[in-house]
């Protein structure tokens, strides 16, 4: 990695909320973009994601650090005339508003392009612009249940159970920052913009490509791809293991001390082990639960059969390998205290001491963009006295 990042100059506009839009738009700022969140007055709902301290939780640093926030009521004619003057001028829009929002504000891609044509402009939807469920609103869960992602978290009475994070609005985000990359790269060589749609519904069948595949192909869902492979109890804990080839079957066998299964005519190629993998998991389940996790571990590992251990977060960030590699970097972050910050792939380490560590308070910026943006110290009072926007800095 150099010096030189590949957005720098790169102005954003960054008018969403929650977790996907913020993510894509906080991956820009990584790679150098200046991401101006335009935040409501009161902040975005992201903020209050699970436990908040100040005016920031996990998630919102998560998913906006390295960004400059500006507080603004968007009702606001005043706020309304400088953000279009700003969106004449900027190089990416990402907003997350339902459909026809942004056209309330004068601001819709439509609205953007009359103006400033060679503009990038992304919207984050449930289910995108069109089609009758547009408007329906959307959290990370009900797209988990609408998307069949919930179906294949079953629980052991078959329950189909969400994921306890937010996975869609993650990927989503992922997904988002691919489209402006490549949008950008576009712009670079041969000039102009586009506009992108990007779903929270499209971003979770994308994510679940083979798995649609595999349900069209079957006609229903799929078999496990091989087996034995899952969470198994042992006598103080869990283990996962994955058997994927025919020798790691026969090794595993081989550590459980029931070599015999691995002769077994019943299991004794993965086709068999797939179509009675109901009654061969009960059988590994019952050989794991008598010794410990640490023993099975180390029995396996020797054996080049792959396993790891159940682990919470607390026990990777302790691992002895996320320490070795600094996967993840621990950041003073003010009135937080220390933040643990995972490495991004693809990015230089994290600076702890720099601005893309830190995520930034409601309106902390306000004051220096507007500066930044060609009004007056006067003007800039007026528009916090009308409420068209708020400040956030605080003294030195």
């Amino acid at each position: 990695m150099t010096d030189e990042t590949a957005y720098a100059g790169i102005r954003v506009l960054d008018f969403t909320q929650g977790i996907a839009g913020p993510h894509g738009a906080m991956l820009l700022a990584q790679h150098g973009a200046d991401v101006i969140k335009i935040e409501p007055r009161d902040g975005d709902w992201g903020r209050t994601l699970g436990r908040i301290i100040g005016d920031n939780c996990a998630h919102s640093v998560a998913f906006n650090r390295g960004k400059r926030s500006i507080a603004v009521d968007l009702k606001n004619p005043d706020a309304q005339a400088v953000m279009k003057k700003q969106a004449a001028v900027c190089d990416v829009i990402v907003e997350a508003f339902r459909p026809g929002v942004m056209k309330k504000f004068g601001l819709s891609y439509e609205d953007v392009k009359a103006v400033n044509p060679d503009v990038i402009y992304l919207s984050v939807t449930g289910f995108g612009q069109e089609g009758p469920y547009k408007d329906l609103p959307v959290t990370d869960a009900v797209i988990q249940a609408h998307s069949g992602l919930m179906t294949v978290n079953k629980d052991s009475q078959g329950l189909p159970n969400r994921l306890n994070m937010l996975p869609i609005d993650v990927v989503t985000g992922v997904y988002a920052f691919q489209g402006l990359a490549a949008a950008l790269m576009r712009k670079f060589r041969y000039g102009g913009g586009c506009y992108i749609d990007n779903s929270l519904m499209q971003s979770a069948a994308a994510f679940q490509a083979a798995k649609l595949k595999e349900y069209y192909f079957e006609n229903g869902p799929a078999p496990v791809l091989y087996s034995p492979v899952g969470t198994v109890p042992t006598a103080d804990g869990h283990i996962n293991i994955s058997a994927m080839r025919e020798k790691h079957y026969v090794m595993m066998c081989d550590v459980l001390g029931r070599p015999e299964l691995a002769t077994d005519p019943r299991f004794d190629n993965r086709d068999k082990r797939v179509a009675r993998d109901d009654e061969l998991m009960p059988i590994i389940r019952e050989e794991f639960a008598k010794k410990t996790t640490a023993h099975w571990a180390k029995a396996l590992t020797e054996a080049g059969v792959m396993n790891a251990e159940i682990q919470d977060h607390g026990a990777f960030m302790a691992d002895g390998h996320t320490k070795a590699v600094d996967a993840v970097a621990y950041v003073d972050h003010g009135d937080m205290g220390t933040v643990p910050m995972p490495q991004i792939p693809g990015l230089p380490p994290i600076d702890a001491a720099g601005p893309l560590a830190y995520a930034p308070h409601i309106g902390e910026h306000t004051e220096k963009i507007l500066g930044e943006w060609g009004y007056d110290v006067a003007a800039i009072a007026g528009f916090i006295a009308s409420g068209a926007f708020s400040s956030g800095e605080t003294e030195a």
